[in-house]
């Protein structure tokens, strides 16, 4: 059993490892990866649970794939799991940062390194894109609509409308609380009925 244990940690630890190192574009990058990899491949974390680690990740302060390691890591292993997805996620990062500042004058100016990094902006807006139109699909599958027109209102209140994000991380908090006690009363009241 304890053998069994120390593998997961191992293989917890190398896969956030490797997500974090080949990973460009911040968190919002990660996450669908992180995803995949134990929703979809390790089968370690269910795909609502996996959604909720992500809405709780991006609404904690810091950096969103540091959060959503945590989460993962706690889930899966417990605390040393939590302290083993946190070191996974920061050291390449740490050590490809390290690298770069070595040689920022000639990165700075090199033209091709300025074409490589516009091209994963491509990359990473498509990525992005992704995890949008999968979640969507989740909420439709569903038949939920209330996070559909969040999801929508809040882009177009920040992309349209220049909205500050706090205020619209604020209202989507306080609609997912109110939505969350509505159907908990709904629910309620289908178990006394």
């Amino acid at each position: 059993m304890e053998h069994t244990n120390k593998i997961k940690l191992v293989q917890l630890f190398f896969s956030v490892f490797k997500l974090s190192a080949c990973t460009f574009g911040g968190g919002f990058v990660i996450v669908p990866l992180m995803r995949k990899r134990f929703v979809e491949e390790l089968g370690w974390i269910e795909e609502q649970e996996m959604l909720d680690m992500i809405a709780i990740a991006q609404s904690s302060p810091g950096a969103i794939a540091v959060n959503a390691s945590i989460l993962v890591g706690y889930h899966v292993a417990g605390i040393p799991g939590a302290l083993l997805t946190v070191l996974g996620t920061v050291t390449p990062p740490l050590i490809i940062i390290s690298v770069i500042s070595l040689f920022y004058q000639a990165f700075r100016d090199n033209a091709v390194v300025s074409l490589a990094m516009a091209g994963m902006l491509c990359g990473v807006a498509a990525v992005i894109l992704d995890v949008v139109i999968d979640m969507a699909k989740t909420l439709l599958q569903k038949k939920r609509l209330l996070p559909l027109l969040v999801l929508l209102g809040a882009f177009c209140a920040v992309r349209f409308f220049a909205v500050n994000i706090i205020l619209v991380i604020l209202a989507c908090g306080l609609l997912g609380a109110v939505d969350t006690l509505m159907r908990g009363k709904k629910a309620g009241e289908g178990v006394c009925a």
